[in-house]
């Protein structure tokens, strides 16, 4: 980063418009700048999940991931820059694996819940997948790398594990969906 922010209120963005990393300004409502403010936000949730107690390695492994997140942001930010490598999405693939390979293998679909650091893990999970319909979008009318949409998808499956592991590492089970019997049912 060439220069470092020495003044955060610059009153440019005052009229509804936001500069892009090329010098670009935009709207704040653009589709390009709603994606980097649901990765942003993405950031931000993964930053309270590091807050929870987590097994070892977790913390390491989140900590890179938030990294990969500021630079897929700015790879967002510039049109047309690329910044995310197959080693992403190698990482997250070797990460899956990993923790996949102590759980138990799914039954039933899983709802959102448990442990409180599994329940932050299914919240950045769903901001995710919002973060990738929205750069799906933006990839219908500008150019998006591959591996962009990659590595928001594999992050998803990742976070998904990882609350997972999260219920397991603190002793409560999954939160198994239940289909209730509707009220025609049991009339």
């Amino acid at each position: 980063m060439g220069n470092r922010l020495t003044k955060i209120t610059t009153r440019t963005g005052d009229a509804g418009t936001t500069g892009l990393g090329d010098g670009t300004r935009t709207l704040k409502n653009a589709l390009r700048v709603t994606v980097i403010g649901d990765i942003d936000e993405l950031n931000s949730m993964l930053g309270l999940l590091l807050t929870e107690p987590l097994p070892d390695g977790t913390r390491t492994t989140l900590n890179r991931i938030q990294n990969d997140l500021f630079d897929l942001g700015s790879e967002i930010c510039i049109p047309g820059h690329t910044v995310l490598t197959e080693a992403h999405i190698d990482f997250l693939d070797e990460e899956i694996g990993r923790l996949n390979a102590d759980l138990p293998p799914l039954k039933e679909f899983i709802l959102p819940g448990g442990s409180r650091a599994a329940a932050c893990c299914h919240l950045a999970r769903t901001i995710t997948r919002r973060s990738e319909r929205a750069l799906v979008a933006l990839a219908q009318s500008e150019t998006v790398s591959a591996r962009a949409l990659q590595h928001l998808n594999r992050l998803s499956d990742f976070l998904f594990i990882l609350a997972r592991t999260l219920n397991r590492h603190a002793g409560v089970g999954d939160v198994c969906w239940q289909r209730l019997p509707s009220s025609t049912e049991t009339h």
